[in-house]
């Protein structure tokens, strides 16, 4: 349904206003937002002709873009930089990483975020605003950024030895038909009606309700997954603890897996090799 009476608002309240071809090209925005229908309601809304309002059509699809300036030059707002000649400087030596925590700067162990750095800039007698920051922040070619793992740490000269090894023996073993797993213990999770990540298909205005704050159930407590991966079958398994993340929990989860799939998919293995990263309740000083 095309709203005259809001076409004939519009154009009553503009049309003194413009030039002839103004007109045109406004009736003919008109019945191009109209769609199928607008030349005619747009002729009955502000009287103007049919053959006018397809000739402004025509105009409005072949005119180029206007070129010509009509704000004059050096117009606007100065920039912050040409009326505070050190702003720019400041805000460098608050935003440079290795200025983080030394006594002598103005700005310590706070994140940086515009907000806070702008109120910093306000502190040492500038007048600016968190926009204002954003903006001069990308003149300095600073971006928000998240971390990115890189740094391997140290390396030790026998550690591409260490890996070939390991996988030497992977591949033998999976040759003779013997398992071969690799276990890790996940992040303890909340148990309860909390919020996590991820979503699922529900009716529409009806999400799951779940509580506001994270705070531990004193019922339900936590619990810690155990993952036990079979790399052959391509297949994985998870033992979920009550209790603390210990060696007996990782040993009585490794022997579950065996009971419940191991001996039933390698019923004749002699032997099984497990691969872990070393810490926690899989740390290679560990008893167990």
């Amino acid at each position: 349904m095309i709203d005259e009476q809001a076409i004939r608002t519009r154009y009553l309240a503009i049309k003194d206003q413009l030039t002839e071809k103004g007109r045109r090209l406004f009736v003919a925005a008109e019945k191009a937002a109209a769609g199928y229908g607008g030349t005619a309601s747009v002729c009955r809304a502000t009287g103007v002709a049919r053959s006018t309002i397809i000739r402004g059509a025509k105009e409005l699809a072949e005119a180029a873009p206007a070129t010509a300036r009509i704000r004059r030059g050096g117009a606007g707002r100065p920039l912050v930089t040409s009326t505070d000649a050190t702003v720019l400087d400041d805000l460098r030596r608050l935003v440079e990483p290795a200025t983080m925590g030394d006594p002598m700067r103005p700005l310590l162990w706070v994140s940086k975020s515009r907000e806070k750095l702008a109120a910093a800039l306000r502190a040492m007698g500038h007048s600016i605003c968190a926009n204002t920051v954003a903006t001069l922040l990308e003149t300095l070619d600073y971006s928000r950024q998240v971390n990115r793992k890189t740094r391997e740490g140290s390396h030790h000269a026998d550690r591409d030895g260490q890996f070939e090894h390991i996988n030497a023996q992977v591949a033998a073993l999976q040759e003779a038909g013997e398992p071969v797993i690799s276990v890790d213990t996940k992040k303890k999770e909340l148990i309860g009606d909390f919020k996590n990540g991820g979503s699922d298909y529900r009716a529409k205005g009806c999400p799951d309700q779940v509580r506001v704050h994270d705070f531990v159930d004193k019922d339900l407590g936590k619990v810690a997954p155990y993952g036990i991966f079979d790399i052959a079958a391509n297949a994985g398994w998870v033992s979920v603890g009550i209790d603390n993340d210990t060696a007996a929990f990782a040993v009585a989860s490794i022997g579950r897996w065996h009971d419940e799939v191991g001996c039933v998919r390698y019923p004749h293995a002699k032997r099984l090799l497990i691969t872990a990263d070393g810490g926690g309740s899989n740390g290679s000083r560990v008893r167990l």
